[in-house]
């Protein structure tokens, strides 16, 4: 028998899991260790769970029990365990049994299935969790079917199996319920399980960022440092729930810090603690995060450094830190995180070292840097913009975006999801997650360490070996508005939040100033868009003739969205003077009031309170309360600082109460680098003393925001990103058909394929033989032009007279294919007479016929050249490219992707979005080339590449494509071992 340290023990089957109710287990084999904590488990076990377990009263397990339950020999017995801190909460197991039911071995495809979850964690899906994996286990041991007797009373039991999604059928029989389950997954399989992930993690996140009660672990007993500094900060955003303070150092005499209760532990505050920040170093980590998961704290953020970042022994501090957090069922945000905001007005948290929060909004933030964190506060501040949610994730050892995809996709509170992203641990589940999303609410990515080749420091994630380029292609296939710079995201934000989204890519543009007209002209046809004449209202523009044009091109039907471009105008005197604001902001949002249904934007130079007065008239406006024309409101609260009174104007540099920021900045911006350079002995940051902010104004008033740029290409760019993505979203709701064709043989390619491969594959892969994948490919209805080899001139002649003239000679050296232009190819050979001249001339320049390696090929009709690709990354699954032959994909790049399988929409689109499609649809007067036989053979290449997982590479090059029909004219294929399909597989959280 087998213990974890044994080579036959399957490590593999080991995985930490997320639960319904957000916390989380470790599923592995039991093994003949844990005998003590199966007695253990089983004595808390209530006497109906154990009667439904074993059909009569069984009080205690007796030592044969415990013997046959501990011993296993992982194929025909398996058992596994949920633990949570160590110990067992739930435990199944399989036996192998034959037609008749009795114990057996292999090529027998059944096993008898049980289940036995203490009472106290009934309810979590620790059952239907236990039943994946042990499914996915049978699976992987030969096993098909599994059959299971349970009592009719066991609702639950039941429950599990029927809600499952296997194929399954039922029975009464002897007093029991007799149920067979079919292992295969299937389509509902697989969205059952994908809902229960989708519950189970966005509830982990609800968990941790609604907490009831916090405790800053860590908490100087003195001024300053970082625990003193989230705990000022927590009481400074009014969190409405319970909060303490704990240090280890606390004598019996200090019992408050702060004015809040502190304790030298967590176990000494005898209530239950929902989150814990833990600010000691990483050396006193361990020991706190001990302290918080024996007594029941659910979540963490550890803001301590020194781990991934700083090298091979910082990587496994943040492994052990991982693995301790989950062991006691506790989720992780971090190390070296910057911290959390909750602007919701139920919960008011900010635990984070940003004194003062955001205002409440529409906008959920995440960003795996501290710094860029501080950047995107800053910049959202300074532009009006209200968050919902804000996440800084540090090293995102444990909770990562995808998790916060979960929560947001369905968070009434958030309309717009943004994210800074230094890597993606799982690109296949994010792309999942994001089109998902991104088909109910924008989702807007900025990708930082495109370029470097490597993974920033901290970040341990698994090595793909698909490009940055290719990845960023199919995020955007799944609906992702992904752009360049920070700053880009703010802008797009600003615009997705306050604004409906264009229901096309027309433009109005009006203003007081004919040459910024024709810069925002410009930049529109620049980003695709189609620009209207610009109006030019003159420089003696009026706030009154602006809302009357503003009003006028939003009733124009022939525009979908309008950019306002505003300089300060001419008065009455003809100074020029910069205006008040408030007034523009005002007469432009009574325009734009009267037609809600389109975005505007505005570009001004030089315009004094314009943009804070746009921004801060969002916050007045009710939840839900439309907008009246001719009316506006009085800013009740606004960050940009207070109101000057009798203007409704913010002072020129606002400065909020009770901070030393410097001016026209957030408050956080200096105190943070105060902070920093003082180190955790320095005094804390100050807090504001005006009062809690006022987040309790309705967070729907950001809809009612006009964005304002200042520059005509900033809020273009932002307003094109907005059309491409409700185009998309258009369309996302008709993702069109996977190719169906009667001429495919599967069974037979998947004979082929089989022995092809044969018994003992090589794991590493094999390329085929010419041959063997042009037969492979013809099985698909994808034929390749045949070629003959040619080692000398006779039989170069010889092959030509089999093919018939005209023919082309070309060499299959490595460094002479595909490559026209160094002279490897003769073509439009028509006689014997030419193909022999063309071989003396081919061998006289190049070399030798064993060097150059000659062959013949039937001509055929003249078109474009291009080529088709797929391939299978284990992180990111299978991808189908397209481009043209040549410098077009291979010097400059010009290749688009889809995810496999492809739709008859994707193919449509993947000739399309390459820069030289044109070519291919009749540029300057030449033939427009057969497209639609190109998109079938797309489809083609794709349904072989979804429907074998062996096929892990195919290349189609070159393919020309003529006014009738294509030839392929060369061919490649590459056969693997199946690779593993972690997308298909049970529920598990990433160990890296």
């Amino acid at each position: 028998m087998t213990t974890a340290s044994d080579p036959a023990y399957p490590a593999h089957w080991e995985a930490d899991v997320v639960l319904r109710d957000g916390g989380t287990a470790r599923i592995r084999p039991i093994t003949t260790e844990d005998a003590e904590r199966l007695v253990s488990f089983y004595e808390l076990v209530s006497d109906e769970s154990k009667y439904y377990r074993f059909f009569a009263p069984y009080p205690r397990l007796s030592a044969k029990d415990v013997h046959r339950f501990t011993h296993h020999d992982y194929v025909d017995r398996v058992g596994l365990a949920a633990t949570v801190g160590g110990e067992f909460i739930a435990t199944v197991r399989y036996d192998r049994i034959n037609a008749q039911g009795r114990p057996a071995s292999a090529p027998a495809d059944e096993a008898e299935v049980a289940f036995l979850v203490q009472d106290a964690h009934q309810g979590r899906g620790v059952a239907s969790t236990l039943l994946e994996h042990i499914a996915a286990v049978a699976r992987e041991r030969g096993i098909r079917r599994f059959a299971a007797e349970v009592l009719p009373a066991n609702n639950k039991m039941i429950k599990v199996f029927t809600d499952a999604g296997y194929l399954q059928k039922r029975s009464f029989e002897d007093g029991s319920v007799h149920l067979t389950l079919d292992l295969e997954p299937t389509a509902e399989s697989l969205a059952v399980q994908r809902a229960r992930e989708h519950r189970a993690e966005a509830r982990s996140v609800q968990r941790l960022l609604a907490p009831g009660s916090v405790a800053v672990v860590g908490t100087g007993r003195v001024p300053g440092g970082v625990g003193r500094t989230v705990l000022r900060n927590l009481l400074g955003a009014g969190f409405t729930g319970r909060t303490y303070a704990v240090n280890r150092a606390l004598g019996p005499e200090q019992r408050e810090l702060d004015g809040v209760p502190a304790f030298p532990s967590v176990a000494a505050i005898g209530e239950p603690v929902d989150l814990a920040i833990v600010a000691v170093p990483a050396e006193r980590v361990p020991e706190a995060v001990a302290d918080c998961g024996e007594h029941g704290v659910q979540s963490l953020v550890v803001l301590a450094a020194d781990y991934a970042e700083s090298g091979p022994d910082g990587r496994e501090r943040q492994r052990a830190l991982v693995r301790q957090a989950r062991s006691y069922g506790m989720r992780l945000i971090g190390p070296n995180a910057f911290g959390i905001i909750n602007t919701a007005a139920g919960v008011r948290l900010n635990a984070s070292l940003a004194p003062e929060p955001p205002a409440a909004g529409r906008i959920g933030l995440f960003t795996q840097s501290g710094a860029i964190g501080i950047a995107l506060l800053s910049g959202l501040y300074r532009r009006g913009a209200g968050l919902s949610t804000f996440i800084s994730s540090g090293n995102r050892a444990d909770l990562s975006g995808n998790d916060f995809l979960q929560y947001w996709y369905e968070d009434p509170a958030t309309d717009v999801v943004l994210l800074y992203l230094e890597s993606i641990g799982n690109p296949r589940k994010f792309t999942r997650l994001a089109r998902r999303t991104a088909a109910a609410k924008p989702v807007v990515v900025v990708k930082g360490a495109r370029h470097s080749g490597t993974t920033p420091p901290g970040h341990a994630v698994p090595v793909t070996r698909v490009p940055d380029a290719t990845v960023s292609a199919l995020l955007r296939q799944a609906g992702v508005i992904l752009v360049g710079t920070v700053t880009e995201l703010v802008d797009a934000g600003l615009l997705l939040a306050g604004q409906p989204l264009p229901a096309g890519p027309r433009v109005a543009i009006l203003g007081n100033s004919e040459s910024l007209g024709l810069l925002t002209y410009d930049a529109c046809l620049t980003e695709g868009l189609r620009p209207l004449k610009p109006l030019d209202l003159t420089t003696g523009a009026t706030p009154a003739d602006f809302r009357a044009a503003l009003a006028a091109a939003l009733a124009d039907d022939a525009c979908d969205a309008v950019v306002v471009t505003a300089i300060p105008w001419v008065g009455e005197n003809g100074a020029m003077e910069s205006g008040d604001g408030q007034v523009l902001a005002d007469a432009l949002r009574e325009a734009a009031a009267a037609a809600p249904a389109k975005p505007v934007a505005v570009v001004h130079v030089e315009i004094g309170g314009l943009a804070e007065a746009l921004s801060a008239a969002a916050r007045t406006v009710n939840r839900g309360a439309p907008r009246t024309p001719g009316t506006s409101a009085t800013p009740d609260h606004s960050p940009a600082g207070p109101v000057l009174p009798g203007t409704g104007r913010a002072p020129a540099d606002p400065v909020p109460p009770g901070t030393n920021s410097a001016p026209g900045g957030p408050p956080w911006t200096k105190s943070l680098g105060e902070f920093e350079e003082r180190g955790s002995g320095g005094s804390a940051p100050s807090t504001p003393t005006g009062g809690k902010p006022d987040n309790d104004l309705p967070a729907r008033a950001e809809a009612a925001r006009i964005p304002a740029y200042p520059a005509a290409e900033r809020a273009v760019r932002a307003l094109a990103e907005a059309v491409r993505y409700a185009r998309w979203r258009r369309e996302a709701a008709d993702p069109g058909k996977v190719g169906e064709y009667d001429d495919i043989d599967e069974p037979g390619a998947a004979a082929l394929i089989d022995r092809l491969l044969g018994p003992a594959p090589d794991p590493r892969g094999t390329t085929l033989a010419a041959p063997d994948a042009e037969e492979l490919l013809g099985r698909y209805g994808i034929p390749v032009r045949p070629t003959l080899p040619a080692p000398d001139p006779d039989r170069a002649v010889e092959a030509a007279r089999r093919l018939g003239y005209p023919v082309a000679l070309k060499t299959t050296a490595p460094h002479l294919r595909h490559r026209p232009d160094l002279g490897g190819v003769r073509l439009d050979l028509a006689d014997e007479r030419q193909l022999a001249r063309a071989y003396a001339e081919l061998t006289a320049t190049l070399g030798k016929p064993e060097e150059l390696g000659p062959v013949v090929q039937a001509m055929v009709p003249r078109g474009v050249d291009t080529v088709v690709r797929a391939s299978i990354d284990s992180a990111v699954g299978a991808v189908l490219s397209f481009g043209l032959a040549g410098a077009a994909s291979e010097l400059l790049g010009d290749t688009a992707h889809r995810l496999i399988p492809a739709t008859d929409r994707d193919a449509a689109e993947l000739l399309r979005s390459i820069r030289t499609a044109p070519l291919l649809f009749g540029w300057r007067g030449s033939a427009p080339v057969d497209t639609a036989a190109l998109e079938e053979l797309l489809l083609r290449v794709s349904r072989l590449v979804d429907d074998h997982p062996e096929v892990v590479a195919v290349g189609l090059e070159p393919v020309i494509v003529a006014q009738h029909g294509l030839s392929v004219l060369g061919a490649s294929v590459r056969l693997a071992p199946a690779p593993p399909r972690t997308d298909l597989g049970p529920r598990r959280l990433p160990s890296y």
